[in-house]
């Protein structure tokens, strides 16, 4: 197989002056693209502005013998959101590729957890992912062509302690990518979600001593096909964690049609609601809303 390239391709990465945003962005330029290096420099828990880790990248990039530009907008406001697409717009005159995963950790028991710690991450995860893809997307759409990838994470599948407020943002951004996805179809935009795992600050408090090789560079080829133009899935997620490269999917189990219910009568059938033996799965794309429904209906129409 010939070498996969991004010549031509203009590439936004946010959260690209560390860890595996850096590795992403550094990847996609070596492969021909013209990237967009967008890093606020904060804290880990999201505080402060330094241009310098954008600026490296850039410097890296450019001493290597490709093309990028810094960006130190946060992706945690509407107008950031903008001003980072514009950046790109403005340099180069097109996005084709968006990545979003800037990110940032505020750590407490639930029920400790106070309300500007939840907002802060969801305007950092969540919110943000929002505001640069609504700025994104219009262009991708008129264009006839985009790739967007969005980032969760395992807490975002299966939750974790002390992090309501990250696996809540982590677990929303699967929800807007399905909608991405759904509405950029018909318009050659395809989004889909890579669940990373890496030793990279974000493992800051973490004991990694007994862990495989974690590298960012394990991750970064499954980010660079997902926002490539040969790349045609769309609303899906994949994990990369420790060399591992899976798919996740949404399943159910076949489920109980009765044509009425007594508590009684759930308590009743509830091992054989909850037999997962022969799960059942609804693509988000073409129509796995409408697909869920139908089967449903089905259901009761045979029932």
């Amino acid at each position: 197989m010939s070498d996969l390239r991004f010549d031509g391709r203009v590439a936004i990465v946010t959260g690209a002056g560390r860890g595996l945003g850096r590795s992403y962005a550094l990847l996609l330029a070596s492969r021909g693209a013209s990237v967009v290096v967008n890093d606020s420099g904060g804290t880990l828990s999201g505080d402060g502005v330094n241009a310098g880790p954008a600026h490296d990248v850039v410097q890296e990039i450019t001493a290597a013998g490709g093309r990028a530009v810094a960006s130190t907008d946060s992706v945690a406001t509407p107008a950031g959101g903008q001003a980072i697409i514009d950046a790109a717009l403005a340099r180069y005159g097109r996005v084709d590729v968006l990545v979003h995963n800037a990110g940032n950790v505020r750590r407490a028991p639930l029920r400790e957890m106070t309300s500007d710690d939840f907002d802060a991450v969801l305007d950092v995860h969540l919110r943000g992912a929002f505001h640069v893809v609504r700025a994104a997307f219009p262009v991708m759409c008129d264009a006839g062509y985009g790739r967007i990838v969005l980032t969760s994470s395992i807490g975002g599948l299966y939750g974790n302690h002390q992090v309501a407020n990250y696996a809540a943002a982590k677990a929303g951004v699967i929800g807007l990518s399905n909608v991405v996805a759904l509405e950029g179809s018909s318009a050659g935009v395809a989004c889909n979600v890579v669940v990373p795992a890496a030793v990279t600050r974000m493992a800051e408090g973490i004991d990694t001593s007994s862990y495989p090789p974690m590298s960012p560079e394990l991750v970064a080829p499954v980010v660079g096909w997902l926002a490539h133009e040969s790349c045609s899935v769309t609303g899906e997620i994949f994990v990369a964690l420790a060399g591992r490269v899976a798919r996740v999917v949404v399943a159910e189990t076949p489920g109980v049609y009765r044509p009425s219910w007594s508590i009684e009568d759930v308590a009743a059938q509830s091992a054989a609601i909850r037999d997962a033996d022969e799960p059942v799965t609804f693509p988000v794309v073409p129509d796995g809303h409408g697909d869920h429904i139908r089967y449903s209906f089905a259901m009761a129409a045979h029932g």
